[in-house]
């Protein structure tokens, strides 16, 4: 195989990549420019700010969705759950219509804060959509789930969030979360699916709650595990060209 042809650094036009960072806020590299440490931090800062949401500086739904999946793959491969909670502002919409877009990203804002504050700097906090958020925590064991949960919906409750001069707005949310039990094999979307479906049933009881998924404990012995990912893998070397 011949070796790669490599890339005359001179070439490359970087001008817009750099606008772009600057224009972001992010730290331009102190390296010397076009040597390989400073193309190198400058592709670190473009990774870094393609994956967090242009609002929040959170997660975007790109990181998320790739952090879900590293997660499934974790969680079938040790003996700790995680949960995923989905969550999203209540009556958001009347947000916008009564105070302004401007003030609706405040709130955005504010309530990514206050879930940033309330969770393990572990966890990851996302932001997936206009006013919904998701979190996954690794390592949550399911008796303590309810009550991070509560513990994030009180923080957001809690804010006096300044839309305007004089002007004080609260807002509550409502979160649904499922488990990923250990050693049970699923996928992220119907990861995602079960926990939607419990954001659901919380809107559904009147806001401002969270419910989780009823979870159900499986004892898998150490014999059993093995056996479980012996077969796995025979699986993936016959799919295998």
């Amino acid at each position: 195989m011949p070796a790669p042809r490599l890339i005359d650094a001179q070439v490359l036009v970087l001008d817009q990549a750099l606008q772009l960072l600057q224009q972001a806020g992010a730290l331009l590299p102190d390296e010397a420019p076009m040597t390989t440490a400073w193309l190198q931090a400058v592709l670190d800062a473009l990774c870094d700010l393609s994956s967090r949401d242009a609002l929040t500086g959170l997660a975007n739904r790109r990181s998320f969705e790739m952090a879900l999946a590293r997660e499934v793959d974790r969680v079938a491969r040790s003996d700790e759950a995680a949960l995923l909670l989905m969550l999203d502002i209540d009556h958001f919409k009347a947000v916008n219509d009564t105070h302004g877009h401007g003030a609706g990203d405040q709130v955005i804002c504010a309530v990514a804060r206050a879930i940033e504050q309330a969770v393990r700097p572990m966890d990851l906090v996302a932001r997936v959509g206009g006013e919904e958020f998701a979190i996954i925590l690794p390592n949550c064991a399911p008796h303590v789930g309810l009550a991070v949960a509560e513990r994030v919906r009180e923080r957001v409750s809690e804010l006096d969030i300044e839309v305007g001069p004089g002007r004080l707005l609260g807002v509550t949310i409502s979160l649904g979360g499922a488990f990923a039990p250990q050693w049970v094999r699923s996928s992220p979307l119907l990861w995602m699916e079960r926990a939607d479906r419990q954001l659901y049933r919380a809107k559904a009881e009147g806001r401002n709650r969270a419910c989780l998924e009823p979870q159900v404990d499986s004892l898998v012995s150490a014999e059993e595990r093995g056996m479980l990912f012996a077969s796995l893998n025979l699986d993936t070397q016959q799919d295998l060209p």
